[in-house]
């Protein structure tokens, strides 16, 4: 049988290099058998050890070996042969970095447990679905019963049989021989092209040439005393299509004419491509006798270089080079992208599908923050393939495996959705299993919205126990009829709830101490951060994304979308379907909550959807690069008091917090903050007749805001929170009240940023805003302060 299945490697092998494809095949059974005829594929192929990866728990061969928690190495780099053991586990995120990383004419090998049982068996990431109060035993099998079914159905993948010791699909596509690639000859250089000929000979498709000809923008006043307005290319492509490699063209051309060029990446081997393919350009170029050394340092005979950093230490010297170039910046954090836009001239290379490393941070958030800033940006997309032919097998099962592709309805069919023509809708994961339109459609709209959305989330959404999923679906009139027969609807708005809290007394000790607990952010921070150990009893709802079609935004539908949440969770007449109390109990929660990138427009949502501020982190999240805020909205009295308790301290801490960890937060998410902070929570002002002379001496007077500022703050924080009507500040107005009385920034750095003439004019501006608070809140002695110099 080993003789049979190593002939089987070999013929797949063969046919991935005839059609420069690639192939998967499957070794589903006893494990050891698996690694046996493994060992016997890995001697008999035609493949070099070194351009082999082995990703499982197990060091079993000579080649290089990771686990599954480590693919995200592979990003950027090409191998022939990838094994993949899921023997232990499968981690979706883990299976998405993989594929990508073989190459054309390469292998894609799973061992795995028998299809049939695969389902059943649980390993470590089903683990991680375990949160408390639910157990291993409530997480199910849907991901790897859909994985298997596609499996089973997806031409150019061999399935072997290791218990019945049978191939059950030998993985053959019997493919027409292909034409050979005519268009190679005939790419050309743009015309007026500032690069060589060499650079866009080197080219494979129309794609890289176009791709390699944007990095031409950046010469732009390169070389000028004062360089002109700063300059971004964006690369966006799937896997495969040779982004790294147009930026390594382009920096080897760079850097052949004396240029210094600054690599980063989110590890140095996600950046060999750029090298090499810099290094072999350079070998076609007059005169530019280029060296390259282990550190991923390229020079030339004329002075240029090229030079990796890691992306921290390339922070610090983006002034040293003339052009930055951040490859896989989808792996990168969105605040490390912000601060790499400093750099003057800078190309960015992201992958659109496959949700790399922090998923899809890049395209919607950085996005925003790129076409806000002072860069002219230049964006390709690459859509030709080139490590693998079109239409490869494996690439076409991954995107429908992991939902790599998944898209929101087309716009046409949803946008004369409405409050009124939507129906509500609960997605229980075996109605998303059975209906991959369904699926897609709502899926796809998390992938789009949000910027932490990966495979592990399609896992989450299929198989954890303390996630449910609710839209709202509009009948598109399209005549396509109901994604399961039954019913008509396309999915315009989606949200994904946690339940969280009701956890035994012994979980909040053990969170209260200092212990993690998967699964439950809401009482985990109000518990071991904010030191509020019966945080964890009650039961909660927390919504951990809602999207909504960005064809129908700003109709309501969100908002209606939460309402009819509120309405199933909260209602003491609950609508469960016949046959579904199981695991999803539906019993009563004790309050609504969510936690989120504060953004003064999001704060402004939540709060008119009756959410208030809790918290607010004291760092900025890596992913989105802003500061996370943890809202609640009661829905009973244990719930009331929770959320009552909180926005207290909250309300009272703020100030506190503004010179010290959130010095540098935006005062208008500062704004926000507090203004969605519970009106009853204001806290008292408990200013003395001396506090109060110098606030409104300061507001009416000589006094001076510098020799005392508590009252201000106080007085401010008291402002924001109870927001009264008969006060009317402009924006400018609290954004001083923020910056200078909150934050205490320099009163030179506050008159620059919000544009007053002068520091003194600045000071001034401040009295006046503040006089109105004095009106509002003063005591006797504040009145009469201001008595003795209001009519001056």
């Amino acid at each position: 049988m080993d003789a049979d299945v190593v002939e089987l490697v070999e013929s797949l092998f063969d046919e991935a290099t005839r059609t420069n494809e690639r192939r998967l095949l499957v070794l589903a059974g006893n494990r050891e058998r698996g690694y046996d005829i493994l060992e016997s594929t890995l001697d008999t192929l035609p493949v070099a050890i070194t351009a082999t990866t082995l990703v499982g728990p197990d060091d079993r061969f000579r080649c290089e070996h990771l686990p599954q928690a480590n693919a995200s190495e592979l990003l950027g780099t090409t191998r022939d042969v990838v094994a993949l053991d899921a023997h232990e586990g499968l981690r979706p995120n883990a299976l998405g970095k993989v594929v990508g990383a073989v190459d054309g004419g390469g292998l894609l090998i799973l061992l795995t447990p028998p299809l049939e049982d695969w389902p059943d068996r649980s390993g470590e990431f089903d683990e991680s679905l375990a949160v408390p109060p639910f157990s291993l035993s409530d997480v199910t099998g849907r991901f790897r019963r859909g994985l298997v079914e596609t499996l089973r159905a997806h031409r150019g993948i061999g399935i072997v049989d290791l218990e019945d010791r049978t191939i059950v699909d030998d993985g053959s596509t019997n493919p027409a021989p292909r034409r050979s690639q005519e268009q190679k000859s005939s790419l050309e250089a743009p015309t007026n092209a500032r690069f060589p000929a060499e650079t866009y000979e080197a080219c494979l498709t129309g794609d890289q040439v176009d791709a390699v000809a944007a990095f031409e923008s950046l010469l732009e006043g390169i070389e000028a005393t004062e360089r002109d307005q700063p300059r971004a290319v964006v690369l966006e492509a799937d896997r495969g299509r040779g982004k790294s490699s147009a930026a390594g063209l382009a920096a080897g051309t760079m850097a052949a004419a004396g240029l210094d060029i600054l690599v980063t990446a989110p590890r140095s081997r996600n950046a060999a491509e750029i090298f090499d393919r810099a290094a072999e350009l350079c070998e076609t170029l007059p005169d530019a006798d280029a060296t390259v050394d282990s550190a991923r340092r390229l020079e030339t005979a004329v002075g240029g270089r090229i030079r990796f950093l890691e992306p921290t230490d390339a922070v610090t010297r983006l002034a040293t080079a003339d052009v930055v170039i951040v490859d896989e910046a989808a792996a990168l954090p969105v605040s490390m992208l912000e601060s790499l836009l400093d750099a003057d001239r800078v190309a960015f290379t992201t992958t659109i599908h496959g949700y790399e490393g922090a998923g899809r941070g890049f395209s919607v958030r950085f996005r925003d923050r790129l076409a806000e800033s002072d860069h002219a940006v230049v964006e390709r997309t690459l859509l030709e393939p080139i490590r693998y032919a079109a239409g490869d097998p494996v690439e076409v099962w991954a995107f429908r495996a992991l939902l790599l592709d998944a898209r929101p309805p087309v716009e046409s069919l949803v946008e004369d959705a409405t409050p009124g023509s939507v129906e509500y809708r609960s997605l229980e994961p075996d109605d998303l299993l059975a209906d991959e339109h369904l699926l897609r459609e709502a899926f796809g709209l998390l992938v789009l919205a949000h910027y932490r959305t990966e495979p592990n989330d399609l896992a989450r959404l299929l198989d954890a126990p303390n996630l449910e999923a609710r839209a709202l679906v509009h009948d598109s009139g399209d005549g396509t009829g109901a994604h399961d027969g039954s019913r008509n609807g396309r999915v315009v708005s989606v949200a994904l709830l946690a339940r969280e809290g009701n956890l035994s007394p012994e979980t909040q000790a053990m969170m209260y101490e200092g212990g993690r607990v998967r699964g439950n952010m809401l009482p985990d921070v109000l518990t071991s951060q904010l030191r509020d150990e019966s945080a964890g009893e009650p039961a909660g709802l927390r919504v951990v994304r809602i999207a909504t079609h960005h064809a129908v935004r700003s109709r309501g539908l969100g908002s209606q979308l939460l309402e009819c949440i509120r309405e199933e969770f909260t209602s003491e007449t609950r609508r469960v379907s016949e046959g579904e109390r199981d695991r999803r109990s539906r019993e009563a929660i004790d309050w609504l909550g969510t936690g989120f990138g504060a953004t003064p427009g999001l704060l402004e949502f939540w709060r008119e959807n009756g959410y208030r501020t809790v918290h607010v982190s004291t760092t900025r999240n890596d992913a989105s690069g802003e500061y996370s805020a943890l809202m609640l909205s009661p829905a009973a009295d244990s719930g009331t008091d929770l959320h009552d308790r909180h926005a207290e301290w909250f309300a009272r801490r703020f100030s506190a917090l503004c010179t010290d960890a959130l010095s540098d937060i935006d005062p208008d998410v500062a704004r926000g903050l507090l203004r969605s902070v519970d009106d009853a929570a204001a806290p008292p002002l408990e200013l003395s007749d001396h506090d109060w002379r110098v606030v409104a001496g300061a507001a009416y007077g000589p006094g001076l805001f510098d020799v005392d500022p508590g009252p201000f703050r106080r007085l401010v924080v008291r402002y924001f929170v109870e927001d009264p009507p008969e006060i009317d500040l402009t924006e400018r107005e609290e954004r001083l009240l923020v910056l200078r009385a909150l934050q205490g920034r320099d009163v030179s750095t506050v008159a620059e940023r919000l544009e007053y003439h002068s520091t003194g004019q600045c000071m001034r501006a401040l009295g006046d805003a503040v006089r109105p608070l004095v009106d509002r809140y003063g005591s006797d002695a504040a009145l009469e302060e201001r008595g003795r110099f209001a009519d001056e």
